[in-house]
């Protein structure tokens, strides 16, 4: 399936989706050959998703949303139903998320396929960006123009008075690492949040600098970046995921 690593066979076709799951992990076998493939021999196979929620209202509008709680569009629940009849497919061992309503509900959508309970987290929420959230693109650029240029030169920018995009990452990324350091070797967890939030966390897990953060450019709408790890740490597989090239709408554009 388009967007979805390639080299994750559905396991097991009987009883419950994990059964069977812990006699095919390891290093040998079918296992190792899909870290050999993908470059991640040496580390447990790993694999981190890293999915954005649904469409919304104020996405549509590029209005800049921040820590608002901002719910889904109908196009957005739509979205996340269909993006996780695809990563049902990955058999996630773990659902984290943010506990802002967008994130929340396309999260459920995954939950419901999968048997998982969700882990909400606050860690997880999109930047906290001050007087910009509620403005509009064009406001932004009106009021905050040398603030927003600096931002995407990659400068430290606490944008409308809110966090650095360090801090955003020194909360989110070890809330990601802490789940997936208790991971099974070979296992799969899906971190669904925020635009700003997944692009700062994949920066940090990278160990890019902060500064070239704007380099991995942003997602779509319930689109997924899919981390995996490797002998020297973790890996970008896929980035901006799922379905055939869309603009960007929200925070992170």
């Amino acid at each position: 399936m388009e967007g979805l690593p390639r080299d994750r066979s559905p396991r097991g076709g009987q009883g419950h989706p994990r059964q069977g799951r812990r006699a095919r992990r390891g290093h040998g076998g079918r296992a190792g050959r899909r870290a050999a493939l993908n470059g991640t021999t040496g580390g447990r196979g790993r694999r981190i998703v890293l999915w954005r929620h649904g469409q919304t209202a104020w996405n549509l509008e590029r209005r800049f949303q921040g820590s608002t709680d901002i719910e889904l569009t109908e196009e957005g629940r739509g979205q996340a139903r269909r993006a996780a009849r695809l990563l049902a497919a990955l058999r996630p061992d773990v659902i984290i998320a943010s506990d802002l309503q967008r994130a929340a509900t396309t999260a459920s959508e995954l939950a419901a396929l999968t048997r998982l309970e969700v882990t909400h987290d606050a860690a997880l929420r999109e930047t906290y960006a001050g007087s910009w959230q509620g403005l509009t693109h064009d406001e932004i650029l009106a009021r905050h123009g040398e603030q927003y240029t600096a931002w995407k030169r990659g400068e430290p920018v606490r944008r409308g008075g809110g966090e650095l995009e360090t801090e955003v990452a020194d909360r989110a990324a070890p809330v990601v690492l802490a789940h997936a350091d208790k991971l099974p070797d070979d296992g799969t967890l899906v971190v669904v949040s925020h635009g700003g939030t997944i692009r700062t966390t994949i920066g940090r897990l990278l160990g890019l600098e902060a500064h070239h953060w704007e380099g991995l450019g942003g997602l779509s709408n319930c689109c997924w970046s899919v981390l995996g790890e490797g002998a020297r740490g973790w890996r970008l597989l896929e980035h901006n995921a799922g379905t055939l090239p869309e603009p960007v709408l929200g925070d992170d554009d």
